[in-house]
């Protein structure tokens, strides 16, 4: 062992260290989360450092309560700054990390990808993405939590409260290692300002989707979605011999998740303008190699965008700027925007989110601090704005969908036009109001109601990821191989049905090294059904066991799926029998994949729509190779899948429908309750 590996083995394994480290401010280099509203009365913030001192010794407490202070004032959280270690922070080799076992190990390298600098949003304050979608609330957190997994045993289970790792419980080897909850709040205090309220006193956090269930694997996961969702999209609206080629695709977003629109953009083949506000954000795109080329004046971007589609370009350009105005010059200039989106942080409007127009990025981040109620105003103003330009272009035949960041959500409390009266104009609710978030007739669709509930949940398919522990390429290339291999041999077989998901996989799969998609750990993901991920998981682990592949594999998914999210705005938005405001599938999903054999689980409120609108759970699995695994992985991943298909089936899906009867013929131990469909001429006199 160097000398490197066991000074970093000595700091996982010290937790909190002995002696109070010297203070430090944050990284200048790296992009800090905003300034978080001032919303604890002067007991509350008393409270809150009360709160953040239970971690460390008394004789500390001094000194600490003075700098915590000062932090809650300046930054809006008490992040602990001070506490953050010194060394580097990314996905290790599962090897080189100090544990009792490898399912351990493997999550502690999950976590430091998450916060790995290259993949986090803003590192500094332990945000992965979305602005405030947090693995922890403070440093001290993270410490314990990689020391309880470093010296536990696997007889043991982590509990996580979010972020808070509470202790160590006696187990067994077949329970999960570790479950997390996020921001799991009673139903009464789930509006945003509660999130802002209680995070701020240390009590909960938005752990976002994989955030805090540490199965972010970079803008990579996204970028597969994007891609799938953009080439269904232009199937849409473009006749079937028509090419993409110089189309054009209108979005805005470059930070997290929402970077990944230009690299799908390029993979599907079209014109891709994203505007992007942070020009910190669009630069390290532009130096990833997502984004070609960057842009800051709207005349140059005008002229960027004729040649392009004269020469029927295949670029992605980014333009550093607001999109508002962007939408707003297109029309003017009359160039046709073939597909339209928004991918900026809606689900958080007032504290990043979202920046209105006409105020710069720093002149945002100081009104929002400063002056909140101000801020909120110009948001509402500059949705308004955006939605009224929006319509105009839709007019002239843009194929507009909301890519489920709450941007409908929040224009309609904002009063802008988005919902479709009798004739099929938009207009606005007259019941429009900040309280509002009962989705009427949105004049556009989600992109799930129109591509991927119909087409990929309804069926099965859902975003399906792994992660190479050996940190070697040449691991993931060989899972690639295997991956393409055995869905090659499903498509073979596979009902008509399913033939193009199964195609578009193969395509992503066969290119995906090509299109360089690792950020941070030696990751990949694709769409597959139960069928294909159980047996690729399968080929995976006989794969170890030979020793083609060097070391344990983690398997995992996007909260985004067949069964994980009850998303009444996005994952479920295609559910139509009333049932799409409850949340019970995601439940169930998190317990039973809990006692089927996942290696840890999490179950978290808000992540993707905002606080308070979905409730959502993920799960990480460990392969190694064993017999062990080989029973988890089968029993575990068919319920994952099938749970979801099974409720979109009782809904009246007929793609649903489709699915879970031809599983249950291929699984006689499945029986699912089937719905009787009513002939509508039997309701349509009931209520005259």
């Amino acid at each position: 062992m160097t000398a490197q590996a066991s000074h970093f083995n000595k700091q996982i394994l010290e937790g909190i260290p002995n002696e109070l480290p010297p203070k430090r401010q944050p990284d200048p280099d790296v992009a800090l989360a905003p300034k978080r509203k001032d919303i604890l009365a002067s007991e509350e913030k008393k409270l809150a450092i009360r709160n953040a001192l239970r971690y460390f010794p008394k004789a500390w407490h001094a000194e600490l309560a003075q700098e915590f202070a000062e932090e809650l004032k300046s930054r809006g959280r008490i992040y602990m700054y001070r506490f953050k270690p010194g060394y580097k922070m990314y996905a290790r080799p599962i090897h080189e990390y100090p544990a009792k076992c490898p399912h351990t190990a493997a999550i502690m390298l999950m976590i430091q990808n998450n916060l790995d600098p290259v993949v986090a949003q803003h590192p500094e304050e332990l945000i992965t993405y979305g602005g405030n979608g947090a693995v922890f609330q403070n440093w001290a957190q993270y410490l314990l939590t990689m020391q309880y997994l470093a010296t536990m045993t696997d007889e043991q289970t982590l509990q996580v409260h979010s972020g808070h790792p509470m202790g160590l419980f006696p187990s067994s080897k077949q329970a999960p290692r570790v479950v997390v909850t996020n921001g799991m709040m009673i139903p009464n205090r789930s509006q945003p300002d509660d999130w802002e309220k209680y995070n701020a006193l240390g009590v909960t956090q938005y752990g976002q989707m994989t955030a805090g269930s540490y199965m972010y694997i970079g803008p990579q996961g996204i970028v597969h979605g994007t891609t799938i969702t953009v080439m269904n999209a232009f199937r849409k609206v473009l006749q079937e011999e028509k090419s993409v080629a110089g189309k054009i695709f209108l979005t805005s977003g470059l930070g997290g998740m929402s970077g990944a629109q230009p690299k799908a953009g390029n993979i599907a083949g079209c014109i891709t303008v994203c505007a992007e506000v942070n020009p910190a954000a669009a630069k390290k795109r532009h130096e990833q190699g997502w984004v070609d080329e960057l842009i800051d004046n709207l005349d140059a971007l005008v002229e960027r965008v004729r040649t392009a589609t004269e020469n029927k370009e295949n670029i992605a350009l980014a333009f550093i700027g607001n999109v508002v105005e962007v939408w707003e010059r297109f029309d003017t200039e009359d160039i046709f925007v073939h597909l339209g989106s928004d991918q900026t942080s809606l689900h958080n409007p007032w504290a990043g989110g979202y920046y209105p127009v006409g105020l710069s990025y720093e002149e945002s981040n100081s009104l929002m601090s400063e002056n909140s109620d101000l801020f909120r105003k110009k948001v509402r103003e500059s949705l308004r704005r955006q939605v009224a330009v929006i319509n105009r272009h839709s007019k002239k035949g843009t194929y507009f969908f909301d890519y489920g960041n709450a941007f409908l959500l929040e224009a309609s409390r904002a009063g802008a036009e988005v919902y479709r009266n009798a004739q099929g104009e938009p207009v606005a609710s007259s019941d429009s109001t900040e309280e509002n978030t009962q989705a009427g007739e949105w004049a556009y669709p989600s992109y799930v109601q129109d591509i991927l509930g119909p087409m990929c949940f309804d069926y099965g398919f859902g975003p399906f990821r792994w992660v190479c522990t050996s940190g070697k390429p040449e691991d993931l290339q060989k899972s690639d191989a295997i991956a393409l291999d055995i869905l090659k041999e499903i498509k073979a077989n596979a009902p008509g049905e399913i033939q193009q998901q199964m195609q578009d996989n193969i395509k992503w799969i066969s290119g995906a090294e090509e299109n360089r998609l690792v950020v941070g750990s030696q990751a990949r993901i694709l769409y597959a059904d139960a069928e294909g991920r159980i047996k690729i998981a399968e080929a995976f682990n006989e794969a170890i066991r030979s020793g083609e592949i060097s070391a344990p594999i983690v398997l995992g998914r996007d909260h985004h799926d067949v069964s994980g999210t009850d998303s009444p705005f996005r994952e479920t938005s295609n559910i139509y029998d009333g049932s799409k405001f409850t949340a019970d599938m995601a439940i169930h999903n998190v317990i039973g994949d809990s006692f089927r054999g996942a290696t840890w689980v999490s179950i978290h409120n808000g992540g993707g729509v905002g606080w308070g609108e979905v409730i959502n759970g993920g799960f990480g699995m460990l392969l190694d190779g064993t017999d062990e695994a080989s029973k988890k992985l089968a029993a575990m991943l068919f319920y994952d899948v099938n749970n979801g298909i099974a409720r979109r089936s009782w809904a009246r899906n007929n793609e649903a429908l489709f699915a879970i009867k031809r599983e249950m013929k291929r699984s006689p131990d499945l029986k699912i309750t089937l719905p009787n469909s009513v002939e509508d001429g039997i309701l349509e006199k009931l209520f005259e």
